[in-house]
């Protein structure tokens, strides 16, 4: 499993010049991947193939009422682009994995995806 490395936006009175705000896509590993949540990220997901659809899961664990929430092969279409909220990545059963970390795979290195986290502070 790899960490995917989060990006952390502008606050929105930082002066921005041109290429600061910027991301970047990493490409899946079909082993999984995990990321760090704070529950500020936004997890943008593309399928970056030109004809075939490719699945993602993002795994949880069992909650305080002995729950799970798996998103289980969640579909994009060739071309298609998803996001996950910080909302779901802070919700109890999303970041107490036992290694601290979110889990999440795809099926195909086509899959690319962007961990994008709100700036410290930012309301919401």
């Amino acid at each position: 499993m790899a960490l995917l490395t989060t990006q952390t936006m502008k606050s929105p009175f930082d002066t921005v010049s041109a290429g600061q705000i910027h991301f970047t896509f990493a490409a899946g590993n079909t082993g999984g991947d995990t990321i760090t949540v704070t529950g500020r990220e936004v997890i943008l997901i593309y399928n970056s193939h030109a004809t075939t659809a490719y699945t993602v899961t993002i795994s949880s664990v069992v909650d305080e009422k002995n729950r799970t929430g798996d998103i289980t092969t969640y579909s994009l279409a060739a071309g298609e682009f998803a996001y996950f909220t910080g909302a779901l990545t802070n919700a109890a059963g999303w970041k107490n994995q036992s290694t601290g970390l979110l889990s999440v795979t795809c099926s195909n290195a086509a899959i690319k995806w962007a961990i994008l986290k709100l700036p410290t502070g930012y309301p919401g």
